[in-house]
């Protein structure tokens, strides 16, 4: 054993510094995380702490690797050094460009959510901001991937390429018939011409009514009155025709319509469908300088359809904006059906007539039932 020692005195000395090396960097680093910890709570209590979490795990593992190779590079012989230098090299250079392309997009990241944060106290919109952040953290990671590939030699070609301005260009001739490029435009046009924003709440189809949250680099999410997330792309938001109820004039104009039978009294179902939208606390009135000086009513009604079976009447009233008319319709109708009930106007339902035949005694007479 002694001679053992004696042999390999110096490869012993140079391993234990390594390991010092390693183990004085892993609680540096620990310490580095705890500190940008509770620096990033103070600043930034919202973001996420993933990335700085993800830092410390490759520091870790770049500091326990590079000791690894180190040790066994004091032990072998000269003839593989080169080899080991190369993977020493590459693998610092790998843990370097992820360590400053997670940080700096972690640093973009949180530049974003503070304008962000800082537009809603002040009640502007941050729609562009949202939107824009994303593209810049999205560059920033292609970029440090691109910067990964130079070191790998028959993948640096490509890298080099794709960095410059040509190779840029060609990537996105490459691309411009592949529906991502087409979401990642849509999601430009909405930015630029705003359609919409964060915040509104825009109606797609009938079953397709909320309030939009987020918009990505791909998609538009909207949050439903089911509160479920509806994922739309951006290509296909920019294709629809869509309602916006919070861009211009938030008022929102409810049409209730309701059938009464043709032996009813229009007058009286008229009447009555006014008397109970006009006492909703959440009706407001929308009637101009000349209408309120004719006396006219605030809620208009009027038979404006002859149905199968029935008439129908509609009654026009406003809300201060989409959320509250939806409440009011709701309201309104289950007022006025307990006022007809009362007041003895009659909803109607289809009648059917169904005629049986008896084809063996023609003699008989046919047998008609009525529903």
């Amino acid at each position: 054993m002694t001679d053992f020692f004696e042999a390999y005195k110096s490869q012993l000395t140079n391993s234990t510094l390594v390991v010092l090396a390693v183990i004085v960097l892993y609680f540096l680093t620990n310490i580095l995380h705890k500190w940008l910890l509770n620096k990033e709570k103070k600043l930034f209590p919202t973001a996420p702490l993933r990335p700085i979490n993800m830092i410390k795990q490759i520091l870790n593992s770049l500091w326990l690797v590079l000791g690894i190779i180190a040790i066994i590079f004091i032990f072998v012989d000269s003839t593989k050094s080169e080899t080991l230098i190369s993977t020493f090299k590459l693998v610092a250079y790998l843990g370097v460009v992820a360590v400053v392309t997670i940080s700096t997009a972690s640093i973009v990241n949180m530049w974003f959510n503070y304008k962000i944060q800082e537009k809603i106290d002040h009640n502007y919109d941050p729609t562009s901001f949202k939107f824009f952040r994303y593209v810049a953290v999205f560059i920033i990671c292609f970029v440090g991937f691109l910067f990964g590939l130079l070191a790998f030699p028959s993948l640096k070609g490509v890298a080099q390429t794709a960095l410059s301005g040509a190779g840029i260009l060609a990537l996105i001739a490459g691309v411009s018939a592949q529906e991502a490029l087409s979401n990642l435009v849509g999601g430009l046009f909405i930015i630029s011409f705003k359609p919409f924003k964060l915040g509104d709440t825009v109606k797609i189809t009938d079953s397709m009514v909320g309030t939009v949250t987020d918009i990505t680099l791909r998609h538009t999410v909207i949050r439903n009155y089911e509160n479920k997330m509806i994922v739309i792309p951006n290509a296909v938001m920019n294709k629809e025709k869509l309602i916006n109820y919070d861009l211009g004039e938030a008022k929102s104009c409810e049409r209730i319509e309701i059938g009464i039978s043709y032996d009813s009294d229009i007058d009286l179902a008229k009447k009555i469908m006014q008397e109970e939208c006009e006492k909703h606390p959440l009706l407001i009135d929308n009637r101009s300088f000349m209408d309120k000086k004719q006396n006219k009513p605030i809620v208009k009604t009027a038979l404006i359809q002859f149905n199968d079976s029935s008439m129908t009447i509609r009654a026009w009233t406003w809300a201060r904006n989409y959320s509250e008319g939806f409440s009011l319709k709701c309201d309104v109708l289950e007022s006025i059906k307990k006022r007809f009930d009362k007041e003895g106007i009659e909803i109607p339902f289809p009648y059917r007539t169904i005629i049986i035949k008896d084809f063996k005694d023609k003699t008989k007479n046919n047998t008609t039932f009525e529903e």
